[in-house]
């Protein structure tokens, strides 16, 4: 094996429980809360009821739910159903700054999944979830922003290798098997950007597929299955046909030493991670100057360079584009209130208003923005009286540096889950804040 692959595949088998922070369980807790959550949400939503009919016809019965229904399906289907689910509607974790990973779909789902299944506890999944995270985000730094930038969605192509170190941290493989289910993970890559030109709800799937790819690669692995020993750094490896200018010291740099899961960014609103500022901002200064939609003539948008290169829509053509357009989500923001996901819907697609503005806002590179995917941003609002407005910032309340609390996250949970049963909901939702303390998640009730 090469280096890289074998400490990674090292360190995902042999982490344990006695080594991992307090603060680090923490974050990890948040992280599954906030994705079965998204998941609960997203599995309402048409695209995500058709992969779920589509798991139904073809899983044998199993014991794994698809969260937020009363489907149970086998693992690798669940994993699909509910990775789809989790990317739904833009509602999943992130982590800052960015490196184009979604530790959501690519380790919560699948790791509880199995946990369902084999009837694991608490601490067996907060392992594997950490284990998979540490591996997921050098993987992502690794490819140093260059994966989207040749035409491939980054979370479909590295989620796969998060996905196989949780799933084969819970069916324990040593370190030989896991480096082969890294090997098999990497022929399992895929998804391509061109949903963000020409639209289509296939940018969900992708997540659903990184799932599901990775719980194969470690399952084959475990059976002796085996794959390339270059698949991160190898000549036709990853880092090498996915990228330019990859970065593969990254790979392994501080293993052990650093913890990424402290990283972790959870969003506010329902639309791209780059919009997520920007939408601050307006709300900022609606608040301030306590202003309505119709009092504003004109957007202006400064940002990042993936800001003005990829999410520069001034007219989108669906809810997937929509979601992916930071000045149709800064429009929205001055008409209606983000943070109900709800607000992100046909209706808003279609208000003239809205559209007329969006379709007006100036995108432009923030000189002072350091990095292809920094978060810095400058909103200036133009006025129907002739008064500029501006505001600049860098986080939102999520972002590691303002984390939300306990109750700021049950308050999002609730939002996208208690439409179904407020009380079930909030019965989860301290289920999985004390995880370590479960025995046996096949005893949990997800459906809501």
């Amino acid at each position: 094996m090469t280096e890289a692959s074998q400490r990674l595949a090292e360190f995902a088998v042999g982490l344990t429980w006695d080594r991992i922070p307090p603060e680090v369980i923490e974050r990890a807790k948040d992280c599954v809360i906030d994705t079965v959550g998204a998941c609960v949400f997203g599995s309402q939503l048409p695209w995500s009821r058709t992969v779920v009919e589509y798991a139904s016809r073809n899983s044998a019965p199993g014991e794994c739910s698809v969260f937020g229904t009363p489907v149970k399906v086998r693992a690798p289907f669940a994993c699909l159903c509910n990775g789809a689910a989790a990317h739904a509607f833009e509602l999943d974790a992130l982590v800052e700054p960015s490196v184009g990973i979604h530790p959501s779909a690519a380790l919560a789902v699948p790791g509880l999944a199995p946990a369902q299944g084999r009837k694991l506890g608490g601490k067996a999944l907060l392992s594997a979830y950490i284990a998979g995270f540490e591996v997921l985000y050098r993987i992502g730094h690794a490819a140093n922003h260059s994966i989207e930038k040749v035409g491939f969605h980054s979370p479909g192509i590295v989620g796969v290798f998060g996905t196989a170190a949780v799933v084969g941290r819970l069916f324990d493989l040593d370190a030989a098997r896991m480096a082969n289910a890294f090997g098999i993970a990497g022929s399992l890559s895929s998804g391509l950007m061109e949903f963000s030109m020409t639209g289509g709800m296939v940018k969900r799937l992708h997540l659903g597929r990184a799932a599901e790819g990775g719980f194969m690669a470690a399952v084959l692995a475990r059976d002796g299955y085996t794959g390339p020993t270059g698949v991160l750094d190898g000549k036709f490896g990853i880092l090498n046909v996915f990228c330019r200018d990859a970065q593969p010291e990254r790979l392994t740099k501080d293993l052990g030493k650093v913890w990424h899961v402290m990283k972790t960014k959870i969003k506010r609103y329902a639309c791209h991670s780059t919009a997520q500022v920007p939408v601050t901002l307006a709300l900022d200064l609606k608040e301030k100057h306590k202003l309505a939609g119709d009092d504003v003539a004109g957007i202006a948008i400064s940002g990042g360079e993936k800001v003005v290169t990829q999410h520069a829509i001034n007219e989108p053509r669906d809810l997937t584009m929509m979601q992916y357009s930071v000045p149709y989500s800064v429009a929205i923001a001055l008409h209606r209130d983000p943070l109900d996901p709800r607000t992100f819907s046909e209706a808003t697609l279609n208000d003239p208003k809205i559209r007329a503005l969006a379709k007006g806002a100036q995108v432009e590179l923030l000189k002072s923005a350091s990095g292809y995917s920094s978060s810095a941003s400058r909103l200036t609002l133009k006025l129907k009286s002739g008064q500029t407005l501006t505001a600049e910032g860098h986080d939102f309340k999520g972002t590691p540096t303002m984390p939300l609390t306990r109750a700021e996250l049950l308050e999002k949970f609730l939002t996208l889950t208690a439409h179904r049963d407020r009380a079930k909901a909030q019965r989860l939702f301290s289920q999985l804040a004390e995880a370590e303390n479960i025995a046996d998640f096949g005893t949990l009730d997800f459906a809501l």
